[in-house]
């Protein structure tokens, strides 16, 4: 009996360990993910140098990214939903590694457009699908918790990657950084393959099915959320350089703003668990309106606290941790309004978290060039956060009705 005791104890710890690598897997990706879309914001005074353009002209690549993040979301997972998830992830990471590789080797502005654009096709698919294959791994009280394991490979990235990238593009040269962006796509797919188990791919349907999980208004609710809401962080962090340099007086020095932006990167890190963990709590629904709505109060302390460096550096961490604290559970509420099509309107999500980070960008920038200082931004980003919450609060008062006439 102690023997079958033993065995069993021993199988309940190998198969946490399990779970817990395949989520490191897919953090690992996220990760990669995150270095090669923000890492961007740095490098861009030397990519602009080396191919003779202007920095405008450079902002073109993150443009281009975008792009490639909302164009590949829904197509590559229509394409690939058939397959089994671990294959779908393998390959996605896989297209991530040589489209990142190819822009080490970029010759020209318009070349590099084609590899950021190509870059960005495996985003949101993967992002999308990870959710859901995160989601499936644990207990249903534990879901959206795993997905913040996920995306904190994204969050960790500001942190450790983002700086370190930053500082070897401007150091020894930006087409190392892309190196360093291949190197961690390669640990990505051989850690997914040696540490995701095979999960069962779903029944075989029409890939044109899964579009019909729009027709319901619910997605295109929480799709106002993601680009709408979350926007308001992308209006503040956009704008957050001359912000700290122009009104805070921080120094303009590459190794000041690095170290205030990982400062940033480590609220989000800790941000995006606390949210999974409240998504698990109480509901992913009534913790997006709460999340939400606090970080529109963070938006505007901001701007109140922007003229002193001490509470400036206090609201980078805060700011960071309430805005990141939302994507879990955004992603979630997803998830769960969206059966049967989980992976197409999970990484749908994804490309409006993008749509959400060209919203804020120029609706933030709006009111600087109204010439109403760095400062305004954040009443922009605040207004912004609390149009989600309103989008949330609409989807749980149409879900009490619901349930209200189900009981009739």
């Amino acid at each position: 009996m102690k023997g079958l005791i033993l065995m069993l104890h021993f199988s309940a710890i190998a198969s946490y360990m399990i779970f817990k690598k395949s989520l490191i897997s897919l953090a690992i990706g996220g990760f990669g993910i995150g270095l090669t879309e923000f890492v961007m914001m740095g490098i861009l005074p030397d990519l602009a140098k080396d191919f003779n353009i202007t920095i405008p002209e450079a902002g073109h690549f993150i443009s281009a990214y975008a792009i490639g993040v909302m164009i590949g979301a829904p197509i590559l997972v229509m394409i690939a939903g058939n397959f089994p998830p671990k294959k779908i992830l393998v390959a996605l990471m896989m297209a991530f590694t040589v489209f990142n590789g190819l822009s080490i080797f970029a010759p020209s502005y318009e070349l590099m457009m084609v590899t950021r654009l190509l870059s960005g096709l495996p985003h949101g698919a993967f992002f999308g699908v990870g959710a859901v294959v995160a989601s499936r791994l644990v207990d249903k009280s534990k879901e959206a918790s795993a997905v913040a394991m996920m995306l904190g490979g994204l969050t960790i990235a500001n942190i450790f990657g983002i700086p370190l990238g930053t500082y070897v593009g401007h150091n020894i040269s930006w087409r190392l950084t892309f190196a360093m962006v291949a190197f961690v796509g390669l640990l990505a797919i051989t850690s997914i393959y040696f540490w995701m188990p095979n999960l069962e791919k779903r029944a075989k349907t029409n890939p044109l099915n899964d579009l019909r999980v729009f027709k319901n208004v619910e997605p295109w609710l929480i799709l106002g959320i993601t680009a709408i809401g979350t926007g308001g962080f992308f209006a503040w962090y956009s704008y957050v350089t001359p912000l700290l340099t122009e009104v805070s007086g921080f120094e303009d020095t590459g190794l000041t703003i690095v170290g205030i932006l990982a400062l940033a990167g480590l609220g989000m890190t800790f941000g995006n668990f606390a949210g999974g963990k409240l998504a698990d709590v109480v509901s992913p629904a009534k913790a997006t309106a709460v999340l939400l709505a606090i970080m529109g109060l963070c938006l505007l302390g901001v701007s109140f606290a922007a003229e002193s460096q001490v509470l400036t550096l206090v609201m980078v961490f805060v700011t960071g941790f309430f805005a990141f604290s939302t994507a879990s559970p955004i992603q979630m509420l997803m998830i769960n309004a969206s059966k049967g099509s989980e992976m197409l309107a999970s990484a749908a999500n994804q490309a409006g978290f993008n749509l959400g980070n060209a919203i804020g960008a120029f609706l933030g920038g709006l009111p600087i060039a109204a010439g109403l200082g760095y400062t305004s931004p954040e009443w922009v980003g605040a207004g912004l956060a609390y149009s989600g919450v309103v989008i949330t609060l609409i989807i749980l008062i149409r879900r009490n009705r619901n349930s209200k006439a189900a009981a009739v």
